[in-house]
């Protein structure tokens, strides 16, 4: 035990065994919490560190009310460049954050937490990256009593949960929407069939996924983890729990019989969000705008699913603008304690470097397409 506030006490988890035991009381303080993303569900975050934790870096901080768990901070330590402690997920999730249940034990609980995350890092220096707006972690910040800092992370372009009618309508002009709305009579003339896969035929399916992704992107720039074993490993134990549990959904898309893509969708009480999909070179060659295909099927899961949005996850790609998303930008927030305080100075000025050298990149960039003139 490493903390009590108010009849809650938290402790520090640092067992991976112990981790993996959790799932059934994670879960139900996942539901608990309106915040959540996919990415702090259990399955997502416990096959995560199966494929991608070191060894002896596991720091969970729990928060518990009697037998409850009512808040949780899914960590590990990292030590370059400078000692931190960071969510689980890494770079291949979109969200990061902490659980904190809603409702009347929502401040305790996170004021619990704040007090359980200090203790937890010594000499490290929290931080909590990809938060989306809204986050649970905004609670604790508020009641930080060290040093802390927000700063912007990452975009993300969302769309309204809507119908494809209705998202095909927020399109800027008619010109727009009749392209739109002939893209989509081009996928009914070939016969693009999407079938939601079954729990017993997930992992086959994820695997085809990876299959067609990887021959899509052949001969091109191309994410290197996606192709690596261990991404196909934590995807294939990850998303069939999920799956089973409502907090994803995987869809075949069939033409003459034939499985030419396969669309992995995560769901939460926020959002639906395509994650990642596969598409076979042979549908673009048939005319079929994939995007739009994907698109369509993202719409009808919000409308099924009660989702507030649709998300597009992070990143600032010109196709999805098409759909005028609205931009949402994730946020940084680092907590430090009075010894750690140097760190956080640290690691602020490495953001402000990051951006002014993206900012200068642009610039090169957009110099260079005007032919090499004053910038």
């Amino acid at each position: 035990m490493i903390g009590t506030r108010a009849a809650l006490r938290s402790e520090l988890c640092t067992d991976e065994r112990e981790f993996g035991e959790l799932a059934e009381t994670w879960g139900r303080l996942y539901r608990r919490c309106g915040a959540a993303t996919p990415f702090q569900s259990h399955a997502w975050l416990h096959s995560w560190w199966l494929s991608y934790g070191t060894p002896g870096r596991l720091r969970l901080v729990l928060v518990h009310d009697g037998g409850e768990l009512v808040a949780a901070a899914p960590l590990m330590l990292v030590r370059q460049p400078w000692p931190a402690l960071v969510p689980l997920g890494g770079s291949i999730s979109d969200f990061g954050d902490v659980l904190i249940e809603d409702g009347e034990r929502a401040d305790r609980a996170a004021a619990a937490l704040a007090d359980g995350l200090a203790a937890a890092a010594r000499t490290a220096l929290i931080d909590f990256r990809e938060v989306r707006p809204g986050g649970a972690v905004e609670r604790v910040y508020a009641y930080w009593r060290g040093p802390r800092r927000q700063v912007p992370d990452s975009l993300c372009l969302e769309l309204p949960a809507a119908s494809m009618d209705e998202l095909v309508g927020r399109l800027e002009t008619a010109k727009a929407q009749q392209r739109a709305r002939a893209k989509l009579r081009k996928l009914t003339a070939l016969g693009v069939e999407p079938r939601v896969v079954r729990p017993d035929e997930v992992d086959a399916a994820l695997r085809h996924m990876l299959e067609l992704h990887r021959l899509q992107w052949q001969g091109r720039k191309v994410t290197g983890e996606h192709l690596q074993e261990r991404f196909a490993e934590h995807l294939v134990r990850s998303v069939g729990p999920m799956v089973r549990a409502g907090d994803a959904v995987v869809t075949e898309f069939r033409l003459d019989d034939t499985v030419m893509a396969v669309d992995l969708t995560l769901l939460s009480r926020q959002l639906a969000g395509g994650y990642l999909y596969g598409a076979h070179p042979g549908l673009r060659e048939r005319k079929a705008d994939v995007a739009t295909m994907l698109l369509h099927a993202g719409a009808q899961h919000t409308g099924a699913g009660g989702h507030r949005v649709l998300s597009l996850l992070r990143g600032n790609e010109p196709y999805k603008h098409h759909w005028r998303p609205h931009s949402v930008v994730n946020q940084r927030f680092l907590l430090a304690r009075r010894r750690t305080a140097p760190l956080m100075s640290a690691a602020v000025c490495d953001v402000a470097a990051r951006r002014r050298g993206k900012e200068l990149l642009h610039r090169f960039h957009s110099w260079r397409e005007r032919g090499g003139g004053r910038p």
